[in-house]
C-alpha cells in the first residue's frame, strides 16, 4: 500500500528549506516533533518562527529606544530582510546597520573610538 503525502506548502523557499531541516531533526525549540504529521510539524514550525520574529521585533524597538540616545537611526529603522541569520525559527535576531561606507559622516562615526563606544553603550543598554 502506497501512502501519498500532501506536499509541504511554505511561504517562501527559505521556510521550505527550514521546515525540511527541522522536520529531519524532529526537535525544534526543545519539542520533539518526531511523532507528528508533516502538516502539524509545518504549523508548529510556522508558529515558532512567528513568535521568534515577534521577539526580534520587540528587541529591535528596544534597541532603537536605548541606542538612539547616542547613535543616529534612520526614520524607517525597523525593516525586514530575508537573510538566513534572521530566519532561525528559535533564535531571535536583529541586524544592526551602524552606517554606510558611502556616507562620510557614518564612516567618521563608525571608525572613531568615540562612535564605537556610543554604539556599544546603546547596544549594551538594550541587552541589559
Amino acid at each position: 500500500m502506497q501512502v501519498h503525502r500532501k506536499p509541504e506548502v511554505a511561504s517562501d523557499r527559505e521556510s521550505a528549506r527550514l521546515a525540511r531541516r527541522e522536520n529531519a531533526a524532529d526537535i525544534i525549540n526543545g519539542v520533539n516533533l518526531g511523532g507528528e504529521s508533516d502538516d502539524v510539524r509545518s504549523i508548529l514550525i510556522d508558529l515558532t518562527q512567528r513568535e521568534t520574529m515577534n521577539i526580534s521585533t520587540r528587541f529591535a524597538n528596544l534597541l532603537h529606544r536605548e541606542a538612539s540616545r547616542s547613535v543616529p537611526f534612520r526614520e524607517d529603522y525597523h525593516r525586514f530582510a530575508g537573510f538566513i541569520v534572521l530566519k532561525a525559527p528559535d533564535m531571535p535576531s536583529v541586524l544592526l546597520e551602524s552606517g554606510y561606507l558611502t556616507n562620510e559622516r557614518d564612516v567618521d562615526r563608525v571608525f572613531s573610538r568615540a562612535g564605537q563606544e556610543r554604539l556599544a553603550e546603546g547596544v549594551a543598554r538594550a541587552v541589559e
